[in-house]
């Protein structure tokens, strides 16, 4: 007997058919004796509607009262699936947050769990029930309803799965398993039956959708087993474990991408020792993640041009924050939001040469312009136009065999 956590996304409970067939599956678990606790998302869809309600009232709508609205949709899910249960005569029971209590910590609408109370979850497993908790939520140390961000179910998920101690953690979405890349764009795109933390967390950081980058990083610190499966098909997913699994055979195991990324220059700052720290430190401290970084010395060695990457939504408020900052000296500053971010990832990158070349040979090939780079052990990024997203990863999907 196993002691199971299943996480069902939005698509999997999109319909109330959805969501009975869904209890179907929590009862084959159950009459096989596994204890199961099962993490659901809000009806695909839903965020997004609460969201536009509260647009309505306010383009700043107060975050305390955006997290209670928005956490709401994942309680009707858990209400739903537990009556499903219960008409199939199986003892279910919907815990709220609040009510185990899901202890989290940081501010509203990106806050992180670090605690939950396990008694009443394993009270009523030993009593052969299945508990249903509504994922993307907590309540912080003041009893303020949190949530943990888009896509936070899988961080939940993975969360009550380390401090359940469970024995597996599964993830149910609309896709049978994790991709080479996005099938959705190039149907020859393979499952990948086993991949690594660190391929996943760089696949999932990268724009795959499949599972959220930071309940990656979880399972990845606490060693815990992942698999990714469909909730409507029968075949194996994949499974997703720790560095011993990597396949250093294959050079390159997926391809991402992603289209939120925008490119800021600042033309002809002054070169001189402190400039980055001073245009840096002020993004950072308004919490805007800073991706690539290309520094361009000017041949009289006394200006140079600095050129990064921020989100899209981030880049009024970048701009505004480098010109009201006195301190940082340049000629102008420009942005392009019309890129896209393409990455290829693989374990076997470390250990095989050429790869890069190989890269840019099939972009150029193409005729497509890269217009920054980034890297890691595993990882190799591109900000390329935006127009040329699907041609460069059909292209590199090809040139690495993973057609």
């Amino acid at each position: 007997m196993a002691k199971k956590v299943l996480k069902f996304g939005g698509t999997s409970v999109g319909t109330i058919d959805r969501i009975q067939h869904v209890a179907r599956i929590i009862e084959k678990e159950h009459l096989a004796g596994n204890n199961v606790v099962a993490i659901v998302s809000a009806m695909v869809g839903k965020t997004n509607e609460l969201i536009k309600l509260s647009n309505e009232i306010s383009d700043t709508f107060n975050k305390r009262e955006l997290d209670v609205l928005l956490s709401s949709g994942e309680q009707v899910t858990s209400a739903l699936l537990a009556g499903a249960l219960i008409k199939l005569n199986i003892n279910a029971k919907s815990l709220l947050n609040w009510q185990i209590p899901i202890l989290t910590e940081g501010e509203h609408s990106n806050a992180r769990i670090i605690n939950m109370n396990v008694e009443k979850i394993n009270n009523y497993l030993n009593e052969k029930g299945v508990v249903i908790i509504p994922g993307f939520q907590g309540i912080s140390k003041r009893a303020e309803i949190t949530t943990i961000g888009r896509g936070g179910s899988d961080a939940t998920a993975v969360a009550v799965a380390k401090i359940l101690n469970a024995d597996t953690c599964e993830i149910y979405t609309d896709v049978d398993g994790v991709y080479s890349t996005d099938p959705n764009k190039i149907p020859v795109a393979k499952k990948i039956d086993k991949i690594s933390y660190d391929e996943m967390l760089e696949l999932s950081s990268l724009g795959a959708k499949v599972m959220q980058s930071s309940a990656v990083q979880t399972a990845m610190m606490y060693d815990i087993p992942l698999e990714v499966k469909s909730t409507f098909t029968e075949r194996k997913g994949t499974k997703i474990f720790n560095q011993e699994n990597i396949d250093y055979t294959k050079s390159v195991t997926g391809v991402a991408y992603s289209k939120d990324d925008a490119k800021i220059t600042l033309i002809g700052v002054e070169d001189k020792p402190g400039v980055a720290a001073n245009i840096f430190e002020p993004l950072s401290k308004a919490q805007i993640n800073v991706d690539m970084v290309i520094q361009n010395i000017s041949s009289d060695q006394k200006t140079t041009d600095v050129t990064f990457t921020v989100k899209r939504d981030d880049v009024a408020r970048t701009k505004e924050i480098l010109r009201e900052k006195g301190e940082i000296n340049y000629k102008d500053i420009i942005h392009n939001d019309k890129v896209a971010k393409v990455s290829i990832v693989g374990a076997g990158m470390v250990s095989t040469p050429g790869i890069t070349y190989k890269m840019f040979r099939g972009l150029s090939d193409e005729g497509i312009n890269i217009l920054a780079i980034s890297t890691s052990e595993i990882k190799l990024s591109v900000i390329i136009d935006e127009d040329n997203t699907l041609n460069a990863i059909k292209k590199l999907h090809t040139i690495f065999d993973l057609d």
